[in-house]
């Protein structure tokens, strides 16, 4: 069996409201985030005890809470999209799997998520299509 690693970022907290809800709707009270970034299994079989030879995650968590802040998001998605192009920024992450729900859903119970998985191609595809954007401000 091949060698594969990953780093899950599980039951991250944001208070922050998605979407537009009317009177008569739940408002939940928090989105949850799970995060399972694949990278390269040379990052977590290590043979010496250095920061250098592993991938730093705070800049990604950091990176999400600031996503997360910047704006009211009206869905789910738009705001997965954003972590999505965020993990994409970084070369060691290969693959990437998010899952965001919401809670609750009905009268104090329940949850309610969106699963998004990006293989390597998508993650490619991601970054190139990053790389235009930004080459395409630059002009």
């Amino acid at each position: 069996m091949k060698r594969s690693a990953q780093i899950e970022l599980r039951d991250l907290q944001l208070p922050y409201i998605i979407g537009t809800y009317g009177p008569q709707d739940v408002l939940p009270d928090m989105h949850i985030l799970d995060l399972t970034v694949t990278i390269a299994p040379a990052l977590v079989y290590i043979s010496i005890d250095e920061m250098t030879q592993v991938f730093d995650y705070d800049p990604l968590v950091a990176d999400i809470i600031r996503i997360a802040d910047s704006q009211k998001y009206e869905t789910q998605e738009f705001l997965m999209v954003q972590i999505a192009k965020a993990c994409a920024s970084y070369a060691e992450i290969d693959a990437v799997e998010i899952l965001l729900r919401k809670t609750p859903v009905l009268a104090g119970s329940g949850s309610l998520g969106v699963r998004l998985t990006l293989h390597p191609d998508d993650m490619t595809l991601m970054r190139d299509n990053i790389t235009a954007e930004e080459a395409s401000t630059r002009r």
